[in-house]
């Protein structure tokens, strides 16, 4: 996706600073980019306090729990703990003003514990479904936040903005899959990888395995279906934010494309966009309906 343009959903490399939320660009409103900024560091900086350094498990898990009781603080409008001034004092503002659901901060806060706890314990998803479940905290609250933002409240099109969500997480998942592997990090589910046959061996990169790649196609598909499922929501988004949310599926749609490019084999290398992309980003935008 393009770098502060598009979104990723909120995902665990927090090394590469892979870029989760339109960070405030210029087709976001003027008027909400100071929210939108303030919401996308609140969720930079967790993910760094989980992710980032040589910190124990036990250390990371206890500085989301002091960083969720500053949220907390915050919303109370009480004073925070001074850790990260510059996370909660203009957040707190942002949530007042525009009076955001703090729940969907804290389901945030959620994912990322989760992810300290998977990786210091080596466990993996057992099934597509606890995937999914991850994914409705990790990624679709970032949707809904953007879309309180907009004014929208309507059930249907919160429900696409899940999808688009979803289907994003679930993309930077397989298309990261060599840099996670190498990381311990295991997103494919046990049930999928024993229904594809696909041993952690297949998953290598000197790997050629064909059941390694059927097992990656099979993702990319179900993450396009999904995707396809939410992506009228951009066009019912009014203005600059409809264009922007246009830009997000078809980057990640353009990810999937270049994932099948490279046969699937994502365990070899990771598949991104580029300036020469950008074109044909802006002319799937122009032609969705």
């Amino acid at each position: 996706m393009v770098q502060g343009l598009v979104s990723a959903a909120p995902a665990a490399h927090g090394v590469d600073h892979y870029e989760n939320f339109p960070v405030a660009s210029w087709l976001c409103p003027a008027h909400l980019r100071p929210a939108i900024a303030a919401i996308y560091w609140f969720a930079r900086t967790a993910d760094d306090l989980a992710d980032e350094g040589d910190a124990s498990a036990a250390s990371r898990l206890h500085s989301l729990a002091c960083y969720q009781s500053d949220l907390h603080a915050c919303a109370a409008r009480q004073a925070h703990s001074g850790q990260w001034p510059q996370v909660f004092d203009p957040l707190g503002q942002v949530i007042h003003q525009f009076k955001l659901p703090v729940p969907l901060l804290v389901q945030l806060l959620d994912a990322f514990e989760q992810d300290v706890r998977f990786t210091a314990d080596q466990r993996r998803y057992s099934t597509d479904a606890e995937l999914h479940d991850y994914c409705s905290r990790s990624a679709n609250p970032v949707g809904r936040l953007l879309l309180h933002l907009y004014g929208i409240q309507d059930a249907a099109l919160l429900a696409q903005s899940d999808d688009v969500c979803t289907a994003l997480q679930l993309i930077n998942f397989w298309q990261d899959v060599s840099v996670d592997v190498a990381r311990a990090r295991w997103y494919p589910s046990v049930e999928a990888m024993q229904r594809h046959e696909v041993t952690d061996a297949d998953l290598q990169p000197a790997s050629a395995s064909p059941n390694a790649t059927s097992l990656i196609a099979y993702y990319a598909s179900a993450a396009r279906a999904r995707m396809l499922k939410g992506a009228s929501l951009a066009c019912q988004v009014p203005g600059r934010a409809g264009w922007e949310l246009r830009l997000v599926v078809q980057g990640g749609l353009r990810i999937l494309d270049k994932v099948e490019a490279m046969g699937f084999a994502t365990w070899r290398g990771r598949p991104t966009l580029n300036a020469w992309d950008v074109p044909v980003l802006v002319w799937r935008a122009i032609w969705m309906s």
